[in-house]
């Protein structure tokens, strides 16, 4: 069975998709630690990130620090940081939070409960900065 993040791919679950090439998408958290909180997958279903092959791993890796750069520039921030934990999802996920703090990215705290208009302004910022 397709996981929820394919069901995105496939465009069958609306999402906040931010960038998008031939094997990677990146869309915002639905229930983000902060503004900006992005997930960056891999097109193809793989549960496990160190499943996938070097040049995938590579890759995601590199597209992910093209979409923290997005974020970066229209965020405001210290740093984005990376988490990869895999287990809520079983599709290989790339967490990018926006941070000022370490405590920022620890995914137990508190989620931010945003409204459609400021998920699709964030979308708009970040997918303007991506390109």
């Amino acid at each position: 069975m397709a996981s929820i993040f394919t069901k995105i791919v496939n465009r069958e679950i609306r999402a906040y998709i931010v960038a998008e090439d031939e094997k990677f998408i990146s869309f915002l958290d639905s229930n983000p630690l902060a503004i900006g909180h992005t997930l960056v997958i891999p097109k193809r279903e793989e549960d496990y990130i160190f499943d996938l092959t070097d040049a995938e791993l590579s890759a995601l890796m590199v597209f992910s620090k093209r979409v923290a750069k997005a974020i970066q520039s229209v965020v405001p921030c210290k740093r984005i940081g990376i988490s990869v934990i895999g287990l809520d999802v079983p599709h290989v996920h790339v967490h990018l939070v926006p941070l000022n703090s370490s405590g920022d990215i620890n995914l137990a705290k508190p989620k931010l409960s945003l409204s459609k208009e400021e998920f699709i302004s964030v979308t708009q910022k970040i997918k303007s900065a991506f390109e």
